[in-house]
């Protein structure tokens, strides 16, 4: 049967959040120049928002050129428009350009090495976390290490949970608009 209520999600105002989230928003303000709708989003849970900036932020193996070549593509493939519009500002804020950006969404780089990277993400966001025997061993080919792959798992984590998150609230989005492929 479907269900005829539906749940809108408004995003929050900082008089809206917790006195934690409060902070946050003004160190984000103080960082960013805004909150974003998706992080405002995050603060309707009192301690969600705390915890998934210091999961985003952990230290990891992956420069940040890789981070954003895997939020790209995980977010392509979960169709989630929040995250490729954001993450199309943060990639060329990281030195990808319009043209290889939109090859990352397609899921390929000319880069052989962020080709593979880029291949094996999908490959695991696709198939809930399994992946072809020949695109974990090209990883593998490239240099990656199993600490490499251990870091690819958990930013593909990340991805999809923000992708999840907006996909089923669909709150506004706050960057330039990705272009669709």
């Amino acid at each position: 049967m479907e269900n005829l209520v539906k749940t809108e999600f408004n995003v929050p105002t900082r008089e809206q959040v917790s006195p934690t989230n409060q902070e946050i928003f003004d160190n984000l303000n103080k960082a960013l120049g805004f909150v974003p709708n998706l992080y405002a989003t995050i603060a309707y849970s009192d301690s969600g928002l705390k915890k998934y900036l210091e999961y985003q932020n952990a230290k990891t193996s992956l420069s940040n050129k890789e981070k954003e070549a895997v939020n790209l593509i995980v977010s392509q493939i979960n169709g989630c428009i929040y995250c490729q519009s954001a993450h199309t500002v943060l990639g060329k804020m990281n030195g990808f350009d319009d043209k290889q950006l939109l090859e990352i969404r397609r899921g390929q780089s000319e880069n052989s090495k962020l080709n593979a990277l880029v291949k094996l993400a999908a490959d695991i966001t696709k198939n809930r976390g399994n992946a072809s025997d020949e695109n974990v061993e090209e990883f593998f080919a490239q240099g990656y290490t199993k600490e490499n792959l251990v870091d690819l798992i958990l930013q593909v984590s990340d991805k999809t949970a923000m992708n999840y998150l907006h996909n089923l609230t669909k709150v506004p989005v706050d960057f330039p608009v990705a272009e669709s492929l």
